[in-house]
């Protein structure tokens, strides 16, 4: 037999896949993405998705395809605070190039109907 190393018997591991560094064009075109999953989610009360109401506050892409989602809700006591933005982090990382969405949840500064797109107000006749 001849005289090999034991670590010539161990299986090959296989190399950690480590996302690839994304171009500035892909992080703009991914935040877009993003940013119209999320005009598909909406407050259960209000017949306007959450991006027009004006609760997003911010979407950041980094090289590595993290989206962070900066954003609040219409109150503290909103109903579907456990549910919005689970559903904000679901879609957002349907999208192709993104490794992970983090939702974060800020009061500061307080959402108030100013924030709403013109869009929204005419669709709830304000």
């Amino acid at each position: 037999m001849e005289n090999q190393q034991p670590s010539n018997f161990l299986p090959q591991s296989k190399p950690v896949d480590q996302p690839q560094q994304i171009s500035t064009l892909e992080k703009m075109i991914i935040k877009e993405q993003v940013t119209e999953q999320i005009r598909t989610v909406f407050d259960p009360e209000i017949p306007v998705n959450i991006f027009e109401l004006g609760l997003v506050y911010d979407v950041t892409v980094n090289d590595r395809g993290l989206v962070d989602i900066t954003m609040t809700l219409t109150s503290p006591a909103c109903p579907a605070a456990q549910i919005i933005p689970v559903e904000v982090k679901q879609k957002s990382e349907l999208v192709k190039g993104v490794t992970e969405a983090n939702v974060n949840i800020v009061w500061e500064p307080r959402w108030d109907m100013s924030m709403m797109t013109e869009e929204a107000r005419l669709t709830l006749g304000m």
